[in-house]
């Protein structure tokens, strides 16, 4: 007698697998409608978009402005990824405002990032202030601590430099008053917040940027 069929039971991690595909897809799509509505968009867009119930997104979000946070969080890291995946010579300062420069032109990189920049920008002024006060802080204490820029009054300085280089990310992405090669000479003038000399900052922003290809 042939031995029955046992029935496949979903194990935890067959179940832990789908839940990150849902939740990796829900992530995709709201990068999409950040990118194309921006963070204005409702949640019953968002469930439309996706082609979910509401209900499915609250399974994996408490809210949409959750799911934005975290989409927007996802392509931010992906793109700090990618502007550090090439080996440049260079001391870790050159390579973090390299890193900087690199993001005002995401228009020609990184098209999908940089609508959702410009919507994020525009309709949530104070978001770029508040995404800077994480990993890129702890980045600027650590050149700070290491005497790269200066280390005195450093809450005050990284709250001015803040401002400076969220200001040059509206004018590149939102309105559109200069270009990126623009941003790159204000970005070298506002590292005198770091009392860096306009002579090193000229030198440090002069060096030719490397952009790695996309997948």
């Amino acid at each position: 007698m042939a031995a029955k069929k046992q029935k496949v039971q979903e194990t935890p991690s067959r179940q832990a697998a789908y839940s990150a595909r849902n939740r990796a897809r829900l992530i995709r799509d709201a990068q999409e409608l950040l990118a194309e509505i921006g963070p204005s968009a409702t949640l019953e867009q968002i469930a439309t978009y996706a082609e979910v119930s509401p209900t499915t997104i609250y399974k994996y979000f408490e809210n949409k402005e959750q799911l934005f946070a975290a989409a927007l969080n996802e392509a931010w890291v992906g793109f700090l990824i990618w502007a550090n995946s090439q080996k440049v010579p260079g001391d870790k300062l050159e390579r973090v405002l390299d890193s900087g420069r690199k993001l005002f032109w995401a228009r020609k990189t990184h098209p999908l990032f940089a609508n959702m920049l410009h919507n994020c920008l525009n309709q949530m002024p104070d978001f770029a202030l508040q995404a800077d006060q994480g990993d890129a802080k702890k980045i600027f204490r650590e050149l700070a601590k290491n005497g790269e820029i200066k280390r005195e009054d450093f809450e005050e300085r990284y709250l001015l430099w803040s401002h400076i280089y969220t200001g040059l990310l509206k004018s590149v992405f939102v309105t559109e008053e200069i270009t990126p090669s623009e941003a790159e000479v204000a970005f070298a003038i506002g590292l005198s917040v770091w009392g860096i000399s306009d002579s090193k900052a000229k030198k440090l922003i002069s060096r030719p940027l490397e952009f790695a290809p996309m997948e």
